[in-house]
């Protein structure tokens, strides 16, 4: 398959995908008697104030360069330098894929780095698991701010949700049948890994390199300055969820403490055992303008849905426009090196 049909077939899993968030979102979506949804959002759409929006967008720019150079702080104790723009390039088609398969792009912007710069995936990967334990003890700090200031309504919400329902026998005996399958699945991983040389020698060097990405945390020359970034970047986060709050006429009067309630119930949306698992966001932060802040149902959906447009769209425009310099950068740097053998030979 060319590279070309591959980057097509990769825009319409994507476009796919988006469209089937969409459905799903517009699916809980209920208006007045002949009236049309999509007329409901583009009216809410209109409604906003751009301005909000597009600083929303600015500031989540500022916080992708952030955690750009935050990751390549990483990179350098284990050994291997990069750039500030490989960095970013990398972290920006990592945000792209993730829509497409969750989490997965954790592992493509590693790869995109390598076909940058030659930073091996095993040691970049260890550093994004470092800075995914960094993300949540600043998620778990926020979440404590959170339920200190919004404690009675964040209980009362949380009281409401299906968590916990059957006995607790069903429970453990659920438990019970996770670790064992767990634990025989690792018995024959190590099994395989054993009797396997090349396979062996394989997981040792990736283990070798996903170890020395873990450990360059401690070996970072300004550890200060990481943390420092760290906490910018999930202060931008709040920012950017209070500029999208203020831009609309229904939500701009409901305060900081909205913003510090919507961070906590989206995370409870992440992992809540809801039936639809994917679509828990798009369901759970609508209830909690309804239950919390009494804004009417039709107007918390829309909000939600054009929240979760608006940064989906970013995203989509910078991962894009990322892989295409990439692949830009990429082929040049093929060509170069082909010119240079060539000339070696001459």
């Amino acid at each position: 398959m060319s590279p070309r049909i591959k980057t097509i077939l990769q825009y319409v899993i994507i476009i796919g995908i988006t469209v089937a968030l969409i459905w799903f979102s517009l699916r809980g979506l209920t208006v007045g008697e002949g009236e049309d949804k999509f007329d409901f959002l583009l009216r809410t759409w209109q409604s906003a104030s751009k301005g909000w929006l597009f600083l929303m967008a600015f500031i989540a720019m500022v916080s992708h360069a952030i955690r750009a150079e935050r990751w390549r702080m990483l990179i350098e104790p284990a050994g291997h330098t990069t750039t500030w723009g490989y960095s970013f390039l990398s972290l920006m088609v990592g945000y792209l894929v993730n829509l497409v398969i969750p989490r997965g792009g954790e592992v493509s912007r590693c790869y995109n780095l390598y076909k940058l710069d030659k930073t091996p995936v095993e040691i970049s990967f260890g550093t994004v698991v470092v800075e995914r334990i960094v993300d949540v003890l600043c998620l778990l700090l926020l979440l404590c701010i959170s339920f200190i200031v919004e404690s009675e309504k964040l209980f009362a919400f949380i009281a409401t949700l299906p968590i916990g329902e059957g006995g607790q026998s069903s429970k453990l005996k659920t438990v019970l049948i996770i670790l064992g399958a767990g634990v025989i699945l690792a018995g024959l991983l190590f099994w395989l890994v054993k009797r396997n040389k090349k396979l062996n020698a394989f997981v040792r060097k990736t283990w070798m390199g996903f170890r020395e990405g873990l450990l360059s945390v401690f070996r970072l020359k300004n550890k200060g300055l990481f943390i420092f970034y760290s906490l910018l970047i999930w202060t931008l986060y709040f920012v950017m969820s209070y500029t999208v709050i203020l831009a609309f006429p229904e939500t701009e009067h409901l305060g900081i403490s909205a913003v510090l309630s919507l961070f906590a119930i989206g995370s409870i949306a992440m992992a809540a055992p809801l039936p639809g698992g994917t679509g828990s966001y798009h369901v759970l932060v609508p209830q909690g303008l309804v239950f919390l802040y009494h804004v009417p149902q039709a107007d918390a959906i829309a909000f939600t849905f054009i929240f979760h447009g608006w940064q989906t769209a970013i995203m989509i425009f910078g991962g894009a426009i990322s892989l295409i310099i990439t692949s830009i950068l990429v082929k040049k740097k093929s060509a170069a090196a082909k010119r240079n053998t060539v000339e070696k030979r001459l």
